[in-house]
């Protein structure tokens, strides 16, 4: 399985990527907006893009769709719920249905709902103890954030995709969101959270990266730097305290997580 992470260096700060089989050549393209430096790059490595899977509707997922599927005749895959909003879906996938590439790839469905109520993240899990599951996870979890609600989400749906789908997923995961926010949501963290030395120490290392150099974090990574999976520090809630004050006492981790995504809504 080769995971190949495509930064189109566009103003959404968009990821790409292309899973491809090794044996095979087949190839997914995820969330293909940059539908020509999908193509271009799968070309390039001599690979065959046969599906293009989308993690959810947004235009900024969907917008490659067309031209990539003319180019390549290759199937379209999304949540099944949202359909209706993809134009020329060819699938519907629903929790725990498997998504095979080639010979050598699978991936597992996820229904995350939260940042839409229709997205998918995809699970591969190491076909060997060596090789760490990878998660793409399009805008439910980006690298030290959470992905908003604004277009047809809903954040109590948000927090219940992290506590029952996310939280469970094991410390050496590796995240593959659908943007780069990095360096601001680890800033945010900090705000929140000034002691946190993880956070702090790979802020500073970020210093002149772009996009395309950013590191890939881990499910470990993301319980220390992620101020949405550290809803129990007495720091962060203390901290909301001065933001909500009408926060009770003993405020329980999903008051606490929606007034996170709250703040960090105007942040």
């Amino acid at each position: 399985m080769i995971i190949e992470r495509l930064w189109p260096a566009n103003a959404w700060r968009n990821y790409h990527y292309l899973i491809a089989c090794a044996e095979t050549g087949e190839a997914l393209a995820v969330d293909p907006l940059d539908w020509r430096l999908c193509a271009d790059t799968a070309r390039a490595r001599g690979w065959t893009i046969t599906q293009i899977l989308n993690t959810h509707e947004h235009g900024d997922h969907i917008g490659g769709n067309e031209p990539l599927r003319e180019a390549t005749r290759a199937k379209v895959l999304a949540h099944a719920g949202a359909g209706r909003r993809i134009p020329g879906l060819d699938r519907g996938l629903s929790h725990g249905d498997t998504v095979r590439v080639g010979h050598s790839v699978e991936l597992e469905c996820l229904d995350t709902p939260g940042h839409t109520r229709s997205h998918l993240c995809l699970l591969m899990r190491g076909r060997s103890s060596y090789a760490p599951p990878e998660l793409l996870c399009g805008d439910t979890l980006f690298n030290a954030g959470a992905g908003n609600c604004h277009n047809g989400g809903d954040p109590e749906l948000l927090y219940h995709t992290f506590v029952q789908r996310l939280a469970p997923l094991p410390d050496a995961t590796r995240i593959h969101p659908g943007h780069d926010y990095l360096a601001r949501n680890l800033a945010f963290t900090l705000d929140r959270e000034p002691n946190n030395r993880d956070a702090s120490t790979l802020l500073a290392s970020m210093q002149g990266l772009d996009g395309a150099q950013a590191p890939v974090t881990t499910l470990g990574d993301e319980r220390r730097i992620n101020t949405f999976f550290r809803l129990q520090n007495p720091v962060v809630i203390e901290g909301l305290r001065k933001v909500f004050p009408d926060l009770g006492d003993r405020p329980d981790p999903r008051e606490i997580f929606l007034k996170l995504r709250e703040l960090r809504n105007r942040w």
